[in-house]
């Protein structure tokens, strides 16, 4: 078990750091403390996330590779939402609405880091995200604590407190492969997701607020069921966005099983569990040609994301799950991803 941190660079003469983690078991991770970046998670031999080569090609981090997000995963309509029947207008990026946190949001700042080297390796990082920040109300505290635990879990635990009500629903955007980030397409994939309904989106990729069951419908994977499947099939909703980029209703409450990918050759299987409502599954279905690691080639469907979260545009629908944060109500919320060799 072991933390290492070496230098990454200067960004506007603040230090940037990354930070090896090693359980001793077979599992480690490199972590920048910029964007609070995953840049790398290796198991059983295999790099099982798509990343790029150094820091300064985070800058330009399209695709959000590996990155924490906030104040808000995911889309908001329009750039507003109204709260204590106040309306409050955030940071557009995408088209006229807010995607991730807005146009600077938690992936483009430099956290504080704290390295916790006990049973097992953590890395804690700290953000202050002032009152008006991209928009957002409330001068908001956040930490976010990555572990790897001796059972071979990444677990990523958020914690907020803000001095307003505001709305906060953070994720993290790591693509994986588990074949290896450079072995191509993750058709070969199996998925099986804990969900009975998923939320259909409109041409802009926001939820129109239906909640429809999964059943009969290429967005059925109640049993495990390869990506390749029906990623291609004539679908409205596959087709206007080239794969997967809806949000799936997990079934019951508290911390359970979200999820388990499995890799085409059957070797590799990585659990998800969350204690969040909604779960994105994104088939990577827009990723560019640029700099990726290990002189790395990625293209469409080179990975999945399993994005833990409140249902986006919640606001915007009184039968969604509202991502709001109460004043001084303290936020603690916990993602993990068990890794298992078959």
């Amino acid at each position: 078990m072991s933390i290492t941190k070496t230098h990454a660079g200067l960004l506007d003469g603040t230090e940037v750091s990354l930070y090896t983690l090693d359980n001793g078991a077979g599992l480690s991770a490199e972590i920048f403390d910029f964007g609070g970046i995953i840049r790398s998670l290796k198991i059983a031999g295999r790099d099982v996330v798509l990343g790029r080569s150094s820091l300064n090609d985070y800058l330009d981090n399209d695709g959000y590779l590996g990155a924490a997000i906030g104040r808000h995963a995911n889309r908001i309509k329009n750039s507003c939402f109204c709260l204590n029947a106040k309306q409050y207008t955030v940071g557009t990026n995408d088209g006229g609405n807010s995607l991730h946190g807005g146009k600077i949001g938690f992936d483009k700042r430099v956290w504080r880091a704290e390295i916790k080297e006990e049973k097992e390796p953590s890395l804690v990082l700290y953000l202050e995200s002032p009152d008006g920040d991209e928009g957002f109300p409330g001068n908001l505290s956040l930490r976010m604590t990555y572990t790897l635990t001796s059972e071979n879990s990444l677990k990523i635990r958020y914690e907020a407190v803000c001095d307003r009500d505001t709305v906060f629903n953070p994720t993290n955007h790591s693509y994986f492969n588990l074949d290896g980030h450079s072995s191509g397409s993750i058709y070969g994939h199996t998925l099986q997701i804990n969900a009975d309904f998923y939320t259909p989106n409109t041409d802009e990729c926001i939820p129109n607020g239906e909640i429809l069951s999964v059943s009969d419908t290429p967005f059925d994977f109640t049993a495990p069921k390869k990506l390749a499947s029906d990623i291609d099939s004539d679908d409205i909703q596959l087709n206007m966005f080239g794969g997967y980029d809806h949000n799936f209703v997990i079934c019951g409450r508290g911390f359970r099983k979200a999820a388990v990918l499995t890799s085409s050759d059957e070797k590799l299987s990585m659990e998800v569990y969350t204690d969040m409502p909604g779960m994105q599954v994104y088939s990577a279905n827009c990723l560019k040609p640029g700099s990726y690691k290990d002189g790395s080639t990625y293209g469409k469907h080179a990975a999945v994301c399993l994005e833990t979260q409140f249902f986006p545009n919640s606001m915007g629908y009184s039968h969604f799950i509202p991502a709001i944060l109460k004043k001084k109500e303290h936020f603690n919320s916990v993602t993990e991803y068990k890794f298992i060799q078959n």
